[in-house]
């Protein structure tokens, strides 16, 4: 018997949330190693770009509280 996308993401969501955790990390993982360098490297790319940011004082930086604040208002 062979399952499908759907049969297997709707299983998946039905886990408790450490097990998809789990499952996502496992899933990643899979993935092509050369592939993940390159995410990795704009990851790190962004992440000192956004640092950039904040130590010129272009960019102010917000608590979390206020960032999730910010989210709540723009999510229905």
């Amino acid at each position: 018997m062979s399952i499908t996308v759907e049969q297997l993401t709707e299983a998946a969501l039905s886990l408790p949330s450490e097990a998809r955790a789990l499952l996502a990390d496992r899933l990643v993982e899979s993935l092509d190693p050369a592939q993940d360098r390159e995410i990795q490297a704009l990851w790190t790319a962004e992440a000192m770009r956004r640092r950039d940011e904040v130590r010129s004082g272009s960019v102010a930086p917000i608590s979390r509280r206020e960032a999730i604040e910010r989210i709540r208002r723009i999510l229905p």
